[in-house]
């Protein structure tokens, strides 16, 4: 297994978001490599992680999930992969003591490379899916409560993500009302939906 470090688009390392390659073995059968490993996971954050629930979602061509989170009385870190399909997946630092708060950082993930992205509590995160069908697998250590999640508005030009619409020949993203409906920035700020 390797581990990254991701950066904004500057270059600035988003502490504690993290790539995982897996090791594949491949053979004239097919293929076998290890999504989840407890112990393994301890040794790269250094600390023990309790996942409470496995998630799935499907989406299309075209449609934009987030970008989602939830506030620190109960937060959710994600541990985020791809089964089938590509996506362009992005997070969000909104933790208000770290040095790349409301930097955000975007990587492809999908069902060739499997590789993992590991999004810890104090994020807001979302995805863009790029192929015809997407199915994403994604662990989380709380459980999602409908008070406590917030969204944050996925083309708030204060942050200016840069979605690759341009691969999929989408001018909008198709969206949930939602997140049609999210906070931009200086709302989120307004009301404390920070950490």
């Amino acid at each position: 297994m390797v581990i990254e470090d991701i950066s904004a688009k500057d270059g600035q390392i988003l502490k504690g978001l993290k790539k995982i390659k897996p090791k594949i073995y491949n053979d004239k059968r097919g293929s076998f490599h290890e999504s989840w490993n407890k112990k393994d996971f301890a040794e790269i954050l250094g600390k023990e992680i309790e996942f409470v629930q496995d998630n799935e979602s499907t989406s299309k061509i075209g449609v934009l999930r987030g970008l989602h989170y939830q506030l620190k009385q109960k937060p959710q870190s994600k541990l985020v992969r791809v089964t089938q399909g590509r996506i362009y997946d992005v997070a969000v630092d909104l933790r208000q003591s770290s040095d790349t708060f409301l930097k955000w950082a975007g990587i492809y993930l999908d069902d060739k490379l499997n590789e993992q992205l590991w999004i810890p509590s104090g994020f807001a995160h979302g995805f863009l899916t790029l192929s015809n069908f997407a199915k994403l697998n994604y662990k989380v250590t709380g459980y999602w409560s409908s008070v406590l999640e917030k969204t944050l508005l996925w083309n708030d030009s204060n942050i200016n993500i840069e979605w690759p619409f341009d691969l999929i020949d989408f001018d909008q993203p198709i969206l949930s009302n939602k997140d049609e409906q999210g906070l931009n920035l200086k709302e989120i700020i307004k009301k404390n939906f920070v950490f």
